[in-house]
């Protein structure tokens, strides 16, 4: 025969069971929370501003002392937690962004750049000795085009990139970035830069602030060509300027008037061609304006 269970015994029995499930779910709850709270600081850390397409420039924010990836190379982070990088015209890559925290913890993101299509613009009339300079003057031109190249490779620890930018100039836009111009039938290199109407002597203003790293008043293509840094490998670049107001090595701030409108170098008219620049990556300044500063 079986004896019936004590009521002690069995009140004592659900308790316990009662008790290490309630645990259970507690510890099942608290750790479902902390899953929760680590994906909101990771989201968190991916904050970024910018435009995900060709010719995109954007700028993150995350703790300073987080590490930054791009597929695999480290992209520099300022004090403030700043970093930046973009997209060339015609970039195709999809890119792994990853965010690593100082005790291992990963956040990770990819970013396919949006494809763009480009205008098409013919100019007639272009002079013979335009279209096929001698050989003096291609000479020029490569010496000219080294220290661009040389200034573009600054690396500074200034972070102004972060703070937005401003249009250089208020006048018409006539050139735009990616147009791939035929000079008299001829195809050329697509254009890098936003183009501005303006008159000889316009003033032309920073529209970030930054390090002036090069002044030249007479390249051979760009005549007087101006180079401002805005840390981090980014920069301005304006091409046939017919003044400048400050010299390389001078500290400029945004909005302040740093050159004037010209025509000098390959130019058919008065006008300002302003560039931006990660590094060699060539970046549209249109998409640049729409970069806003995190906080």
């Amino acid at each position: 025969m079986v004896k019936p269970i004590n009521s002690t015994l069995t009140n004592t029995l659900t308790n316990i069971v009662t008790k290490n499930l309630a645990n259970t779910l507690s510890k099942t709850f608290i750790s479902l929370a902390l899953i929760a709270s680590f994906a909101a600081n990771s989201q968190e850390q991916i904050a970024l501003t910018g435009e995900i397409k060709q010719g995109g420039l954007l700028v993150g924010k995350t703790l300073a002392q987080n590490t930054v990836t791009l597929n695999g190379k480290a992209i520099t982070v300022s004090k403030a937690g700043d970093y930046t990088f973009g997209f060339s015209r015609d970039d195709k890559k999809s890119y792994q962004l990853v965010i690593t925290s100082v005790n291992g913890d990963r956040v990770e993101k990819t970013l396919t750049p949006e494809k763009r299509s480009y205008n098409i613009q013919r100019i007639e009339g272009i002079k013979k000795s335009i279209m096929q300079p001698n050989p003096k003057s291609v000479a020029r031109a490569k010496q000219d085009s080294k220290q661009v190249k040389t200034a573009r490779k600054v690396a500074s620890s200034l972070n102004y990139f972060a703070q937005g930018f401003i249009p250089p100039i208020e006048g018409i836009i006539t050139g735009v970035y990616g147009s791939q111009r035929v000079y008299n039938g001829v195809p050329k290199n697509p254009h890098f830069g936003l183009d501005y109407a303006g008159k000889t002597g316009d003033p032309v203003k920073a529209p970030a602030s930054g390090t002036v790293l090069l002044w030249v008043p007479d390249m051979f293509y760009s005549g007087g060509t101006m180079i401002i840094d805005h840390g981090h490998g980014v920069s301005s670049t304006f091409l046939h300027l017919s003044n400048s107001y400050v010299k390389q090595g001078d500290t400029v701030e945004q909005g302040q008037v740093v050159a004037a409108v010209g025509k000098s170098g390959r130019a058919t008219g008065p006008h300002l061609d302003w560039r931006i620049n990660w590094f060699n990556v060539k970046i549209d300044p249109a998409l640049v304006l729409k970069v806003k500063p995190l906080h």
